[in-house]
């Protein structure tokens, strides 16, 4: 069965939980809307609060270098929403749309410790954490640490959540299309 076929409608406001109601007013007021996504995680009583939670937890990366690990692993994990929603908020972390490309395909020749981090995200999603030392070297060379890489693997397990529940459920686009790679 495909996703065409389910027809995964997104819930509204009025079909979810007064817990998620109150979790998702807080994210329309923040974003100026309801991101589709965010109201497919409230179909459960507790995935909201548990995603949000995770998604906004400290960590050792700067917005920007957020952005670098959530657009190649969107990518690596084909998830077009994603893909769509991290170039909007790349833009808006200062990223042009020629550097957002890059970073999609794993590479960052404009900054190289984006280029290191890109490189090691994208090494890690698609091998599954099985990486090579040369690699982490080059992580670790460019500055990162051993605290930065535990954040890296969270990182990209928080946005892989992402990426699967759009994937399984193909729920509308509602940022504007990020461009296909060739």
């Amino acid at each position: 069965m495909s996703t065409e076929t389910l027809n995964f409608e997104v819930p509204t406001l009025d079909q979810v939980s007064e817990k998620n109601k109150g979790i998702l007013t807080a994210i329309k007021n923040q974003v100026g809307f309801v991101p589709n996504i965010y109201a497919t995680y409230a179909y459960s009583e507790n995935a909201l609060e548990r995603y949000t939670s995770f998604a906004n937890g400290k960590t050792t990366f700067n917005n920007k270098e957020k952005e670098v690990i959530n657009l190649v692993v969107s990518q690596v994990n084909g998830c077009s929403y994603c893909q769509a929603a991290h170039t909007a908020i790349g833009k808006m972390n200062g990223f042009t749309e020629e550097q957002i490309i890059s970073l999609r395909k794993g590479e960052a020749p404009f900054n190289k410790k984006y280029d290191a981090l890109v490189k090691t995200a994208k090494a890690i999603t698609l091998n599954k954490g099985k990486i090579e030392d040369a690699v982490l070297e080059i992580f670790f060379n460019s500055g990162y640490n051993k605290e930065n890489l535990v954040d890296l693997i969270v990182a990209i397990g928080e946005k892989t959540t992402t990426n699967l529940l759009h994937n399984v459920t193909g729920v509308e686009i509602d940022f504007p299309k990020a461009v296909e790679l060739s």
